[in-house]
């Protein structure tokens, strides 16, 4: 963590203090306890807090038994983490509003909570909409509940979000 406020994250890249709250959207802490939850696509180590990691397993493994691989993208990620991502989109030349409906705003996004995962499965990129149509997603639809995951940004979500079929997280309290 750098040590800036969330404040201070978000005027670096010009989002408005009460971007949120002007949008209607919950303000996550960032996560305190964290285990690692296995590797990601590329290999690298993904952290989640200790019931939601043991979630994930469990989840993966059950729906292995069912011929299906989960394969994780991302777990948890930092205020700090999240405005890289959207300083990489600005510094490529996209204007703010685009990105943030596709990428949440610091302190917005489930993925500071340590319960959300990204989903990829074999033979479909990670993080696209045909998703939607693989074997992974459907068992996901009829089972994920089962292991305390939900999707959390379906068509048209309230959030403004794009649809994000690979997206689930354990259900968590934000800061407001």
């Amino acid at each position: 963590m750098s040590g800036e406020s969330l404040e201070q994250i978000l005027q670096g890249i010009g989002i408005p203090e009460d971007f949120a709250q002007r949008r209607g959207l919950p303000v996550f802490r960032e996560a305190q306890s964290l285990v690692s939850a296995g590797p990601n696509i590329l290999g690298r180590e993904q952290l989640l807090e200790p019931v939601t990691a043991g979630q994930w397993v469990g989840m993966r493994q059950a729906a292995a038994a069912e011929g299906i691989d989960l394969l994780l993208v991302s777990g948890y990620r930092s205020y700090d983490y999240q405005a890289s991502l959207i300083r990489q989109k600005l510094d490529k030349g996209q204007g703010l509003e685009e990105i943030l409906k596709i990428n949440a705003a610091p302190g917005c996004s489930e993925h500071h909570t340590r319960c959300a995962v990204d989903i990829a499965t074999p033979g479909v990129p990670p993080l696209v909409e045909a998703f939607e149509r693989s074997p992974a997603f459907g068992w996901l639809e009829k089972n994920a509940k089962d292991h305390g995951f939900t999707r959390s940004y379906p068509r048209d979500n309230a959030a403004g979000y794009i649809y994000e079929p690979w997206h689930w997280c354990r259900r968590v309290q934000p800061l407001q």
